[in-house]
């Protein structure tokens, strides 16, 4: 299955096509650890491979650069990779940026931090750039419930660095679990809680939470390739649980 849409830009394309062939985006059911039963299912632990990680660290780097061309993000300093899965993430994505444009992104650092603070050494948990003073992305692979997010951004803060914006690879675009409970093929409570993680971010930090793709991105770009029951029950589970946000 080859995606091609004109409605995509290529970056976006490239990388889905990627997801699709490396099986890091996955469809058919899926429980989630919501419960919900997903038509899909996206693991970006498996941007192992040298041609893969190049794949998604342009993806990452052309969506930063075109946020900073549209005046979505603002000016940064570093970005930041919260442990495990971000670290490869934020260094691969330095490099590229700086590839893509070394005007504007050569002197671009990147930071991570340790789960447990060293105690020999020069200290601390932070390993890279120190943040101290500086304007700060977290690159991350998705937010699910937001809390290791969270995490990243209790560390920036202590660090007294300014959080500036946030990447994900994957905004799937779902309002968070009604904390009440969910019933497969009953319609939503209408009290239930519409915002998705990622809105609670937005809202509750007041920074850009950008991503490469959303699930109505894998939807347009399925849309003629993908197999007519794929499209629809993506179509069905996005209307089922879209966020307000």
């Amino acid at each position: 299955m080859a995606v091609s849409s004109s409605q995509l830009p290529a970056y976006k394309t490239a990388f889905l096509n990627s997801c699709l062939s490396a099986q890091i985006l996955k469809l058919g059911s899926f429980t989630l650890k919501s419960g919900r039963q997903s038509p899909y299912f996206f693991n970006a632990g498996l941007f192992h491979r040298a041609d893969l990680l190049l794949t998604i660290s342009d993806a990452y780097a052309q969506t930063i650069a075109a946020a900073r061309s549209s005046g979505e993000l603002g000016e940064f300093d570093v970005l930041f990779g919260p442990a495990y899965k971000g670290i490869p993430l934020a260094t691969a994505t330095v490099g590229r940026l700086a590839e893509v444009d070394r005007a504007q992104f050569g002197s671009l650092s990147y930071s991570f931090n340790r789960k447990e603070a060293k105690t020999h050494g020069e200290g601390g948990n932070i390993v890279g750039a120190p943040l101290k003073g500086k304007r700060v992305v977290v690159v991350d692979d998705v937010i699910t419930a937001g809390t290791a997010i969270r995490e990243a951004m209790d560390i920036i803060a202590k660090e007294g660095a300014i959080l500036v914006g946030i990447i994900v690879a994957l905004d799937r675009m779902e309002r968070m679990p009604d904390p009440r409970g969910e019933k497969e093929g009953q319609e939503l409570d209408a009290n239930a809680p519409r915002m998705s993680a990622i809105g609670q971010v937005r809202k509750e930090y007041g920074v850009p939470v950008m991503s490469i793709l959303t699930l109505d991105d894998i939807i347009e770009g399925l849309n003629g390739v993908g197999t007519d029951e794929d499209v629809n029950r993506l179509e069905e589970y996005r209307r089922r649980y879209r966020a307000s946000d």
